[in-house]
């Protein structure tokens, strides 16, 4: 056992600590998000915060297979399109709860394409930006 863990005293302890570092598990991994972001230097704040989204969704995969895991099929859209436009043709395509609700437990739930097509109207086909809201309000009635 770590000798942090064993330092401790009392189950007090136990949950205070356990509490003070999930919270930084989340803060890490919302700065791991935005620095792989900066990796693309994008040329203004919607592409940054896509970009995060795309980062954001490899943290989803990882979870799910318990293993560090690349968003390939997404990666492979925004090489052939661009993140504006493989964001838009993603946001058409099937919802999935699962990663919004990790999203939600994260406290991320503002990096969904969804959400930053919402933002970020005047970017985006109008089609495309009435899907993101319709989106985000079946989202706000998923349980988790």
């Amino acid at each position: 056992m770590d000798p942090i863990i064993q330092a401790l005293k009392t189950p007090e302890e136990c949950d205070h600590f356990i509490k003070t570092y999930t919270a930084l598990i989340k803060q890490a991994r919302q700065k791991a998000v935005e620095l792989r972001a900066q990796r693309h230097s994008a040329p203004n704040e919607v592409e940054e915060e896509l970009y995060k989204a795309v980062y954001v969704y490899e943290e989803i995969l990882t979870q799910k297979n318990k293993r560090r895991t690349r968003a390939s099929r997404t990666w492979q859209m925004v090489d052939k399109y661009g993140i504006v436009e493989a964001a838009e043709r993603i946001v058409n395509r099937p919802i999935e709860p699962q990663g919004y609700t990790f999203l939600v437990e994260s406290g991320m739930q503002k990096l969904t394409f969804e959400a930053i097509i919402a933002k970020h109207p005047e970017v985006f086909n109008s089609e495309v930006v009435m899907r993101a809201k319709q989106r985000l309000k079946e989202y706000e009635n998923l349980p988790y």
